[in-house]
């Protein structure tokens, strides 16, 4: 029997070379609260600030380029502006005591003429539209099917990663998260239910992984191994993602980012397919940080049970800036309101309570 130790959440821990306070990560969540062109604002700062006891805070996703936008109002990493406005974000964390990776995004399909420059294509690695809807200036709209990327356009969209993470370095990151889940342009490069191409990127799940390694090498180039994570979600299947042996491509794919020494990799536990995830982790030799739909005492029991080394929470983080504090007093949690998860402003966002506000109301 496993005993329920809550005080190895709570216990110091490391990445790389980087001490964290505790074992609790906040996890990337978009939140769409970014101001004009696309730069994070004071609100964003505030937002980050009071939710800097977390062991880590990895940021909502941030766009590489222009291009690698989908949705409205996330702060992207590509404009002097867009640096600056994320600097203001490191500078009041920093000075909690805390730390924070931002996550590196190019959403490949998942966008909309409406949203890209010039009203272009979305870009993707083969021409297949996904399901589903998106928001857009002019309301919801249909994905539409987007434009399979030429080869030699490859490079220019590896280098926009690297490009990011000299911004994000300027900005005072700590370091960054590749996104690579959640139906995003790595993952459909990853999967052969996004991915038919049939040149170097194609194929054999080595080449499908291509385009992952050469991301990774890249911005290791920028922030070194040790302050550079990998977001991955074998069974995630919104967006009408697939892929015919999922527990052998990512499993390859955890085994091939071993070789780099990366500060962790992030595994987004969700799905409805059966996956062996103790078998992803122990492919990974290296930091593993579990995410999906975890309370403490779950985590408390896979960190005590070896399944992960760090355990990110997503909407207790949200809706509890003073997280770390209500799990080690064993305090209720605040009720998350979902209709303002991605527009409102400070409502939803800035105003939940901590427990020094519950107690002096």
């Amino acid at each position: 029997m496993i005993t329920i130790d809550i005080d190895r959440l709570l216990s110091p821990a490391q990445i790389g070379a980087l001490p964290l306070k505790n074992r609790m990560i906040m996890a990337p969540m978009t939140r769409s609260r970014a101001g004009e062109g696309d730069v994070a604002t004071p609100l964003v700062a505030e937002y980050y600030r009071q939710r800097a006891s977390a062991g880590l805070i990895i940021t909502e996703g941030s766009q590489i380029s222009a291009q690698g936008k989908g949705y409205m109002r996330t702060p992207g990493i590509f404009t002097a502006a867009q640096v600056a406005g994320w600097k203001q974000v490191t500078e009041v964390v920093h000075a909690e005591g805390g730390r924070i990776f931002l996550q590196l995004w190019h959403v490949g399909r998942l966008s909309h003429p409406l949203v890209q420059p010039a009203g272009a294509l979305p870009v993707a690695p083969s021409a297949i539209k996904a399901d589903g809807e998106i928001y857009t200036p002019e309301g919801l709209k249909p994905y539409e099917t987007p434009r399979a990327l030429n080869l030699d356009e490859i490079p220019g969209v590896i280098n926009d990663f690297r490009l990011a993470a000299e911004n994000a370095k300027l900005a005072g990151f700590d370091g960054v998260e590749i996104h690579g889940a959640n139906g995003y342009l790595i993952d459909q490069f990853l999967r052969d239910g996004t991915n038919t191409r049939t040149d170097a990127y194609g194929g054999s799940v080595e080449n499908r992984a291509r385009f992952l390694k050469e991301v990774v090498e890249s911005v290791i180039e920028v922030f070194g191994a040790s302050r550079v994570g990998v977001r991955l979600s074998p069974i995630f299947s919104y967006f009408s993602m697939s892929d015919s042996d999922p527990q052998a491509t990512f499993n390859y794919a955890a085994k091939m980012l071993s070789r780099y020494g990366l500060a962790y990799l992030h595994g987004v536990q969700l799905g409805d397919e059966a996956f062996d995830f103790t078998g992803f982790k122990r492919s990974f030799a290296g930091t593993y940080i579990a995410n999906g739909g975890y309370d403490a005492q779950r985590a408390a029991v896979a960190l005590s049970a070896g399944e992960a080394d760090l355990v990110a929470f997503g909407t207790p983080f949200l809706a509890n800036p003073d997280l770390v504090e209500r799990v080690r007093l064993n305090a209720p949690l605040n009720t998350p309101v979902p209709a303002t998860f991605y527009q409102g402003e400070d409502q939803g966002y800035t105003d939940y309570p901590t427990l020094s506000a519950h107690a002096a109301g």
